[in-house]
């Protein structure tokens, strides 16, 4: 039996995304995991988080995941969750710029408070509710239509270096990443298990992707 380990480094829901993993492929071992041995020892790792980002990384420091979490984007696919993906990149701009753990190049921008719709309708920060996402070409699309829609909760949004990076974008109202990818990693800023059924297609795409693109 495979598994999935979802670390649990006292940020997230983690019963949500657990609850759906296993919905999503029955057959999977989910654990939620905090020690080392555990989370190397899975076949795929979940990194969920939700919050603030100085947050994130002093709490995955004091339990000493920081390293841990850079070995399995050496060695087995890993899916990034929200502040979880946010985290992957190099620094934020949350809390007056934070430290990020560098293993995909790049930043992580807030929101403009002056965005407008179409309408010219002050847009609200954070961008919340179901919007359509924009896949580019991988493996954990399969089987989501293009441009289905996806749950997000969120202030700040990605901006990788290389556009190589780019795994999906969505509109507020322009374009901005809400996916990327790097050999074995895959992360999201959207909730995939808030997201109904094209959620659960994503989750059982990783559960049984083999890290390659």
């Amino acid at each position: 039996m495979s598994s999935v380990a979802v670390i649990d480094y006292g940020m997230g829901n983690l019963h949500s995304i657990a609850k759906a993993l296993q919905h999503a492929s029955p057959e999977v071992d989910v654990r939620v995991v905090s020690d080392k041995q555990s989370i190397l020892a899975a076949d795929r790792v979940v990194f969920p988080g939700v919050g603030a980002i100085r947050d994130c990384m002093h709490a995955l420091q004091a339990a000493e995941l920081t390293e841990v979490i850079a070995q399995v984007a050496q060695s087995k696919p890993l899916l990034g969750v929200c502040l979880g993906m946010q985290a992957l990149l190099s620094n934020s701009e949350e809390n007056g710029g934070i430290d990020c753990l560098n293993l995909i190049p790049g930043q992580v921008i807030h929101f403009e408070k002056d965005r407008l719709d179409k309408q010219g309708q002050r847009l609200k920060i954070p961008h919340m509710g179901w919007n359509k996402v924009q896949q580019h070409r991988h493996p954990l699309w399969q089987n989501i239509a293009q441009e289905s829609h996806f749950y997000f909760v969120h202030s700040y949004f990605a901006q990788p270096d290389e556009s190589s990076a780019i795994a999906a974008t969505s509109d507020y109202p322009e374009a901005f990443t809400c996916a990327i990818a790097k050999d074995n990693v895959f992360a999201v800023q959207f909730h995939p298990e808030k997201s109904q059924t094209v959620g659960l297609q994503l989750l059982k795409n990783f559960l049984h992707w083999d890290g390659q693109c």
